[in-house]
């Protein structure tokens, strides 16, 4: 019982912290991205009987909906699956195709198909509530964070993904690239505490030629909160017709290059810092490990 309630206390901490992204303005995609939720089913659980935004309302927005509701009612869809597809109530469905056939009665195997998949699209969900339960409960235990400790976060996070100067390649330049927008905001919030303007930072987005250029362009133009004066060309990465991608969908926006103009002292300080922590975690003394 304490662990069903633990879990129930869990769903309501993702609850809130998506009603509150939603209250803030962001999209759906946005606030998935925020709380790395993939299952559309679970963010209409969590974002239910909260009324979009203002700028997401359109004058035509419902007549959309109806008519591709009405579109897959004639594809032979159930009532179910058009609302874990469109997030609308049973309600609005019923009234928008009400007028529509009946879909015809599956066969008695057919039915049985179908309802295990339903069993099992109902574990998933299930499985997938608890796994986000269980990211948005750690997340809780982190609080705030000191300068001290965002700085050694920093540090390590730019040796593990930033470019090294090496003996046989010499380049004493900060350059950061990765395709999750939340390490990008930290390593930019790191860069604000060393002190590196905005001014100094330099961008280039890396993408497949096949994705949606210009909107991965604007996403990040978007999350850097810089023009697109700061951004060098973007690199596209030809296709391979050998290769199947996995990297695709709306959720795709390649990765994204920050460089810091004149960093080579900047540099220096960062290979430095990751030494002394390699050091103080070989050490035996405890003292020198917060």
């Amino acid at each position: 019982m304490a662990h069903s309630l633990s879990k129930y206390a869990d769903f309501e901490v993702l609850r809130e912290q998506a009603i509150s992204l939603r209250r803030a303005g962001l999209s759906r995609r946005r606030i998935r991205d925020r709380l790395h939720i993939d299952n559309n089913d679970i963010l209409n659980r969590l974002l239910e009987g909260e009324p979009p935004p203002d700028w997401t309302r359109r004058p035509n927005a419902k007549d959309e909906l109806r008519d591709r509701a009405r579109e897959l009612r004639l594809q032979g869809w159930t009532y179910d699956q058009i609302q874990v597809e469109l997030g609308c109530s049973k309600s609005s469905i019923s009234l928008w195709v009400r007028d529509l056939p009946k879909p015809e009665p599956r066969p008695a195997s057919e039915q049985a198909k179908l309802a295990g998949r339903k069993r099992w699209d109902h574990e998933l969900a299930q499985r997938d509530i608890e796994r986000q339960c269980t990211k948005a409960a750690a997340a809780a235990t982190i609080g705030a964070l000191s300068d001290r400790e965002l700085f050694l976060l920093g540090v390590g996070l730019y040796w593990a993904e930033g470019s090294k100067d090496k003996k046989y390649d010499r380049r004493e330049c900060v350059t950061f690239v990765n395709s999750d927008p939340g390490m990008i905001e930290v390593f930019l919030r790191w860069l604000d505490l060393l002190g590196v303007e905005r001014g100094r930072l330099r961008f280039t987005v890396m993408i497949h030629e096949t994705a949606d250029v210009a909107e991965a362009e604007r996403y990040w133009a978007d999350l850097v909160g810089s023009n697109r004066a700061a951004f060098y060309k973007t690199t596209l990465k030809r296709h391979n017709p050998k290769t199947v991608r996995k990297n695709v969908g709306e959720s795709y926006r390649g990765c994204l290059a920050i460089k810091v103009r004149q960093s080579a002292e900047l540099y220096r300080r960062i290979e430095g810092a990751w030494y002394g922590i390699v050091l103080s975690a070989q050490s035996s003394d405890p003292s020198n490990r917060t």
